[in-house]
């Protein structure tokens, strides 16, 4: 798969003025070839430098997430499956922020379309989701595009103290108001008439 992806991206690097539409539609079609989002962005990084493949790097995922919200929402079954997963794992009533989802892309083994899941539980409408994909892919587009040759070659103790730093921001910015249900904060007692 590798030498498939290097192919294709060797492809793009020789189509001139052509190379950032395509590089974007990598974008579009990269779950389709279960490319991950951090190797297309170092690759932008790559191909284009840092400060011309970190905006192609924000316009691809952020018409990836758009897309996903529309296919999501074409297929209703899709939706309420994801719901039921979603309910099932989560205990707690509480959502992600925009910007516990912005650090939580910067890990890598966490999928990106998990992530946009969870904007679209918070986001009101897709005005308000596209604005909240948008703020989340750009610290994901900058990290790995300008330093993608440092993660690359980042040692195991060093990457998992890198995981457990972003882990620790995400907590430390979480909301802090709790959520209770009616039912659950009053509940009958048994020994009541």
């Amino acid at each position: 798969m590798s030498e498939a992806s290097s192919a294709l991206l060797g492809w793009i690097e020789h189509q001139g003025i052509w190379a950032p539409l395509l590089f974007i539609m990598v974008h579009l079609l990269r779950p389709f070839f279960f490319l991950p989002v951090m190797l297309v962005c170092i690759t932008g990084g790559v191909l284009f430098g840092p400060v011309a493949g970190t905006a192609y790097s924000v316009i691809g995922t952020l018409l990836s997430s758009l897309l996903f919200y529309r296919m999501i929402r074409l297929v209703p079954s899709g939706f309420k499956k994801l719901r039921t997963m979603y309910g099932h794992r989560s205990t707690r009533k509480t959502k992600l922020t925009v910007k516990q989802v912005a650090i939580l892309r910067l890990i890598p083994f966490i999928h990106f379309h998990l992530l946009s899941y969870y904007l679209i539980e918070s986001s009101v409408d897709f005005k308000d989701y596209a604005k909240s994909s948008f703020l989340a892919n750009i610290p994901l587009a900058v990290v790995y595009t300008t330093m993608g040759q440092w993660i690359k070659v980042f040692s195991v103790p060093l990457l998992i103290a890198f995981i457990s730093i972003l882990l620790l921001c995400c907590y430390m910015i979480r909301k802090r108001s709790e959520v209770f249900v009616w039912k659950e904060f009053f509940q009958p007692s048994e020994g009541r008439c």
